[in-house]
């Protein structure tokens, strides 16, 4: 810093109050439903996830989730969170 501040005690006017504008804490902290499961995945999948999630510092676990999350909300037509909507292809008559 480049020096200390002073404070003074001068008038400071006519204070306004403005209305709370910030969201809860229960907004900021949105959280899904969890539900436990045990799954299978073959060991080239969960050392992928490992790796990838090494190299973004975070977990594997949450990628994993993220990922089935994004699917599930592309094919049951709501946008996923942080991603960019995916046109789903037509499906040819066969």
């Amino acid at each position: 810093m480049s020096g200390k501040i002073k404070y003074t005690n001068e008038p400071m006017g006519e204070p306004k109050v403005i209305q709370d504008f910030l969201p809860s804490p229960e907004e900021l902290a949105f959280r899904d439903e969890d539900v436990k499961i045990t799954i299978t995945l073959s060991k080239k999948s969960v050392e992928f996830f490992k790796s990838a999630a090494a190299r973004g510092d975070t977990q594997y676990q949450r990628m994993i989730r993220r990922l089935l999350d994004a699917y599930v909300d592309a094919h049951a037509g709501v946008p996923a969170r942080g991603a960019p909507r995916v046109r789903a292809r037509g499906v040819r008559a066969g």
